[in-house]
Formats: C-alpha cells, sequence, structure tokens
C-alpha cells in the first residue's frame, strides 16, 4: 500500500523534505530554465548588490514542494494546483525543509497546507522563506490522476 492509497484526514502531516541548494545547482538550474537574472550566478554582481551570496530562484521551491508531494504520496498522484509566496530570500549553501499538513481530504483528492523554511544550524527553522503555500493533489486510480471526475 502507498502513501496515495491510504486514508489521509485534515492534521496529517506532510513527511518533510530536506535539502541543500549548491551554487554549482543554480548554475545548472538557471541553464535549465533559462533564467538568467544575474543574482542567481553573477558573484561581482551579488557582491556590488551587498548581498551575502547567491540568491536561489523562486521556481525552485515550486519544484521542491512537488517533489516533497511526490515522494510522499508516489507516482500516481498529480498536483493540480500549487500556489505559494516568497517571504525571504535563500542564498545558495543554505539548507530548506519543507513542511505541511493536510488541510482537507475528500475522495480521490487532499488539499495541502505547506511551507519552506530555512534550517538552522540546530535543525530548528531559521525564518520562513515561503509560505502560505496550498496545494491540490489528486489521487491516482487505474483510470487516471483523480479517478471519477475529481474536483
Amino acid at each position: 500500500m502507498t502513501a496515495a492509497t491510504e486514508a489521509h484526514r485534515a492534521g496529517d502531516t506532510v513527511p518533510p523534505l530536506e535539502r541543500t541548494i549548491t551554487f554549482p545547482e543554480m548554475i545548472a538550474y538557471a541553464g535549465a530554465t533559462w533564467d538568467w537574472y544575474r543574482l542567481h550566478y553573477d558573484l561581482d554582481f551579488i557582491k556590488a548588490s551587498k548581498l551575502p551570496g547567491v540568491v536561489v530562484d523562486g521556481q525552485v521551491f515550486g519544484a521542491l514542494l512537488v517533489e516533497q508531494i511526490q515522494d510522499w504520496l508516489g507516482p500516481r498522484c498529480f498536483v493540480r494546483t500549487l500556489d505559494f509566496s516568497f517571504k525571504a530570500l535563500v542564498f545558495a549553501e543554505e539548507t530548506v525543509r519543507c513542511e505541511g499538513t493536510v488541510a482537507e481530504a475528500g475522495d480521490g483528492w487532499l488539499d495541502l497546507d505547506l511551507r519552506v523554511v530555512v534550517v538552522g544550524d540546530g535543525g530548528e527553522a531559521d525564518r520562513v522563506a515561503v509560505a502560505p503555500a496550498r496545494a491540490r493533489v489528486l489521487l491516482g486510480t487505474a483510470d487516471g490522476p483523480g479517478g471519477k471526475g475529481a474536483p
């Protein structure tokens, strides 16, 4: 039985995803997404901007939240919607943790409340990077994501 086929209830915890985002990964991500904004790779520009380091591209957080959901629910889930707001900059070499809970569970779907925090040295949340974040996830069945006309 996978998480996608198990019963879920409001208040259930979404298993966290923790990731350290490196400078080389930011360069690769800029190339893959054709997002060449200089704060994501240009060290001289960043220094002139008086920032402490390379700024992590905001699109990364959407990708991490979807990865968190799919790691939990498996390949038969479908993230139908994902909305989030930025609260603080994240810099390369910092560790972030995606956290969440089930807000509502229906027949073949889940609504999730999520956030991304920057992890401090002791493992605690140092600052909130992304919140609020919300996702509607359709749970796969034999006839496709969400099956039977899921909302």
